[in-house]
């Protein structure tokens, strides 16, 4: 057989299994499967992506929290934790959530008490899909990261620059921008991050 009969026959094969992956995303999807594909994207990545949101929307729920408890860590309660253990716990916590591709952000206007007790009671609950992550893919945690009003004034006062800050307030002139503050605490730095 030639070359060009075996690529022929490989990009046939190629866009069969193209088609019936786009076949089965729009199952996932109810039928409702609308979507735009450049032409710059190739056929081969095309065949990923769809993979990709195959694995992701037929992947079972599961907690941060449930994959520490499935890496071996305890997850005590703040309360019963002194502030030299909860330190501790709060950087296992930290490390093994990076080993799980998870990383946290945007965490130095909270103490470690504050912090861990947000993951404790609230973040690490959430519900997200389980999907192993790659070192081109991530899950973030922004502490911040809500959109609420409460955290747009913190991100301002804490985090944004000053150019960050003179746009939002040309943008949304009503709003009543905080004075900058550094951040009370130093840790963001000293955070494992995707390294992507």
């Amino acid at each position: 057989m030639s070359i060009s009969k075996i690529n022929e026959a490989d990009d046939a094969s190629l866009r069969e299994r193209i088609e019936d992956l786009e076949r089965k995303v729009n199952e996932l999807a109810g039928g409702r499967m609308s979507s735009w594909k450049s032409d710059e994207l190739t056929p081969e990545i095309h065949e990923e992506f769809l993979r990709n949101i195959i694995e992701y929307e037929t992947a079972p729920w599961t907690t941060h929290q449930q994959q520490l408890q499935e890496a071996g860590i305890e997850l005590p309660s703040p309360e019963d934790l002194d502030d030299e253990q909860l330190k501790a716990k709060l950087w296992e916590v930290i490390e093994v959530l990076a080993k799980l591709r998870v990383f946290l952000q945007c965490t130095n206007h909270l103490s470690d008490r504050e912090l861990y007790a947000e993951l404790w009671g609230d973040l690490l609950l959430e519900e997200v899909k389980a999907v192993p992550y790659d070192e081109y893919s991530a899950y973030h945690i922004d502490m911040i990261g809500s959109g609420s009003e409460e955290d747009i004034h913190l991100w301002m006062k804490y985090y944004a620059d000053e150019e960050t800050r003179r746009q939002w307030i040309e943008e949304w002139p009503d709003d009543e921008m905080p004075d900058h503050v550094d951040p009370p605490y130093d840790r963001d730095r000293l955070l494992p991050n995707a390294g992507y």
